[in-house]
């Protein structure tokens, strides 16, 4: 019965909610119930809840996710072996690969087929992970932002966990990560503006304006944070999820400059204002950073919004040029050097143009070579 009714609080989030109020003792970000933005978000009543969830469901325009297939460059345990160390490799939605001092370190590891803590339900990836979980090497680290399903994938981090050396998250996640059996010595939690030395690399967790929670039950229950790298000469932000909100000059003050920002660009809204950011707050995030080179991501994976899949893309493209920013958009998979980054293509074109072309067009596309068209 003790097994039955734990298993169900873990379900719940009942203990998790728990547990960040004993977390309370020690960070600033926490009123003693839950966690809070420095910034706190307006109350959003039962009633606007109900209406974005019906939107989501019932009133999807056309063209939230592709109908054609993405360009993927697949990965192989080879590939990444012989990549030079600070190499990035983006796998999908917020799910970044890193190679630095010939180690390997995983943002935000989703691979499952399903952003969603159902196997049947909820959004499902537009393309399968450049290379498979079981594929990937030993890694020095997973890196997390937030507990959000689009951004912790459980069945995947216990998968990694016999390979993974340490798990770094914000308050409370790592007693998510716990919980579901991964090993306690591995895993270091932090509140924002902490952080660790590892093998010669910095990471600090910096403030964010988002929520978390897993469930009904456990809202806030832990923190959220984005995550500052540096390495030697080499410095790098990641955002996970957030809003824009004035944190960005702080850290860019603190922390920066910056040789390339990775800031979530899409899943956004004007019904959800305060937790992620439009395309604009985007690019003045990168500005307030004090980023070099910006490269976009939360896009191209799941559809978790109201717009059309590849608006992020073009309207990140049309922002940054006005603004004189140096924008990479590498392919799932494709290689990006983060000391010399490049330019990358405009592949989601390709798939755009494939898909709204007439049927006899999309049958000749079909038919091209690999490496030719949209993959």
């Amino acid at each position: 019965m003790k097994s039955i009714i734990g298993n169900i609080s873990q379900v719940l989030g009942i203990a998790a909610a728990q547990r960040g109020r004993v977390l309370s003792r020690t960070s600033p970000q926490h009123d003693g119930e839950r966690f809070r933005n420095v910034k706190p978000r307006p109350a959003e009543g039962l009633g606007k809840t109900l209406r974005i969830m019906w939107n989501v469901l019932v009133n999807k325009p056309d063209g939230t996710a592709p109908s054609g297939a993405l360009p993927v460059d697949a990965l192989t345990r080879a590939d990444l072996d012989a990549a030079p160390d600070g190499s990035l490799f983006r796998l999908g939605h917020s799910t970044l690969l890193f190679k630095l001092r010939g180690q390997f370190w995983l943002t935000d590891p989703v691979f499952a087929e399903r952003a969603s803590p159902f196997r049947r339900m909820g959004p499902k990836r537009f393309h399968a992970p450049p290379i498979a979980r079981e594929a990937l090497p030993p890694l020095r680290g997973v890196i997390l932002s937030h507990d959000h399903y689009d951004h912790l994938d459980r069945e995947t981090v216990l998968a990694l966990a016999g390979t993974t050396g340490v798990f770094l998250t914000p308050l409370g996640v790592g007693d998510r990560l716990i919980a579901w059996g991964i090993d306690a010595s591995k895993v270091r939690q932090f509140d924002w503006w902490q952080g660790v030395e590892i093998d010669g690399v910095q990471f600090t967790a910096t403030p964010a304006q988002h929520f978390s929670g897993r469930s009904l039950f456990d809202g806030n229950s832990t923190l959220w944070a984005s995550w500052v790298i540096v390495d030697g000469d080499l410095r790098v932000f990641f955002s996970g999820d957030t809003g824009y909100f004035d944190g960005f000059r702080t850290i860019g003050e603190r922390l920066g400059p910056f040789d390339v920002t990775f800031v979530e660009t899409g899943a956004y809204d004007a019904q959800w204002p305060y937790v992620h950011m439009q395309p604009d707050e985007t690019v003045q995030a990168h500005i307030d950073l004090r980023g070099r080179w910006l490269v976009p991501i939360h896009n191209g994976t799941f559809d978790l919004a109201m717009h059309r899949w590849q608006e992020p893309f073009e309207r990140v493209v049309g922002l940054a040029a006005a603004h004189g920013v140096a924008l990479a958009t590498p392919r799932m998979g494709e290689r990006l050097s983060l000391a010399s980054p490049h330019r990358g293509e405009r592949w989601w074109r390709d798939v755009t143009e494939a898909v709204d072309a007439p049927k006899f067009a999309r049958r000749r596309a079909s038919c091209r070579p690999a490496g030719q068209g949209n993959g």
